[in-house]
């Protein structure tokens, strides 16, 4: 697979976290309608928690999400009761990478809010992988 970097300004991520903050809670996420099958996804795991799916749009060889089936829409609207999941969510990561060939290592992101270009309003974390990451991300 072919990856991309995303543009900047109005039509990249930043347009994109623009929009989907001011849209956030206006109705049902594109992540959630994965979740119910009305949008299709590659998927890659799933349990009663969570699922993982390839990312449409791949900043690296291997990457792919993994969203908490219960709505969350920011990582900064967790509270003590999430613990375990985020902690599931993070093994579910791990797992993945390690079945998709990730041995050498990979990078774990997860965007909160507007200022960090969260595009989705529904908590995920990107998993990314297959090449050679640079510091500072971005």
């Amino acid at each position: 697979q072919r990856c991309r970097s995303a543009p900047s300004g109005q039509d990249g991520e930043v347009g994109k976290a623009q929009r989907a903050a001011a849209e956030a809670g206006a109705g049902p996420t594109i992540f959630s309608r994965i979740i119910d099958r009305s949008v299709p996804a590659t998927i890659l795991y799933e349990d009663n928690e969570c699922l993982v799916f390839r990312d449409v749009a791949p900043q690296a060889p291997v990457h792919f999400l993994v969203i908490p089936k219960r709505p969350i829409p920011r990582l900064s609207h967790v509270g003590p009761q999430d613990a375990q999941l985020l902690g599931h969510l993070m093994v579910v990561a791990a797992r993945t990478a390690q079945a998709e060939g990730l041995a050498d290592g990979y990078r774990l992101v997860i965007n909160d809010g507007k200022h960090g270009a969260q595009s989705v309003y529904h908590l995920h974390l990107h998993v990314m992988g297959g090449r050679q990451m640079g510091w500072p991300p971005g």
